[in-house]
């Protein structure tokens, strides 16, 4: 099932194109990369993706709700307080998924949803298929690690059952055995039925994502396996 899709997608400003040109089709369950420089525009494509930013050209359309994992300055933890903390409060604003949209949410998420009382942390992580994750349920979000927020922004992403989930920045300020979870629980979460969407500087090589490269003339490249890519 078609998740996204967007033909000929671009931002163009009074100061010049943010990105432009991009034609991405996400399914369910597949894991979707864009790579490029800072400055390319891969922050406003997923907002945009995501339907949390305007595009000035080409055409989206999207199926289902999507939400946001960590996007810097736009969607991060609150300082104040702890992991177990947003996971419960995010619990609690969500409550039990209505019986008639049971069917369109993946299964980890109502199981999550319906146990927050017993164990908010434990249900929301395992749901999230991150039961392996770098997260301490007492940690502060102003104490977070970029890995650390990048995980919590997932979790988050994951309670509300989703079609698409988008996260950005996904390598920042990680050493290569972070990035190497990072992107294995990427495909972790899209194999739970989820369309994910993540951007970074580079993709770990042997990662079963499409990449799409934009801010160069090679706009997008597809793979069906990534390699890395230069920044």
């Amino acid at each position: 099932m078609t998740i996204v899709e967007a033909a000929g997608l671009g931002l163009r400003t009074r100061r010049g194109w943010v990105y432009r040109d991009v034609d991405l089709t996400a399914e369910r369950g597949e894991l979707h990369a864009v790579t490029g420089p800072p400055g390319s525009g891969r922050t406003s494509l997923l907002l945009a993706l995501a339907g949390r930013f305007p595009h000035s050209h080409g055409e989206l359309r999207r199926r289902g709700p999507a939400a946001l994992g960590q996007v810097a300055g736009v969607h991060e933890p609150d300082p104040t307080l702890t992991v177990a903390e947003h996971l419960t409060e995010r619990l609690l604003l969500l409550g039990p998924v209505p019986r008639r949209r049971r069917q369109l949410v993946p299964v980890a998420a109502v199981r999550a949803r319906r146990a927050y009382r017993r164990d908010a942390y434990a249900a929301a992580v395992a749901g999230a298929g991150f039961t392996d994750a770098p997260l301490d349920p007492d940690r502060y979000g102003r104490d977070l690690t970029p890995v650390e927020r990048q995980v919590l922004g997932l979790v988050l992403a994951s309670l509300a059952g989703p079609s698409l989930i988008v996260a950005d920045d996904v390598d920042a300020g990680a050493d290569r055995p972070e990035r190497q979870w990072i992107w294995a629980a990427l495909e972790r979460l899209a194999g739970q039925g989820y369309a994910v969407i993540a951007s970074a500087r580079a993709v770990e090589e042997g990662t079963a994502a499409t990449v799409h490269r934009i801010g160069d003339p090679a706009l997008p490249t597809p793979a069906l396996t990534a390699v890395e890519v230069p920044a």
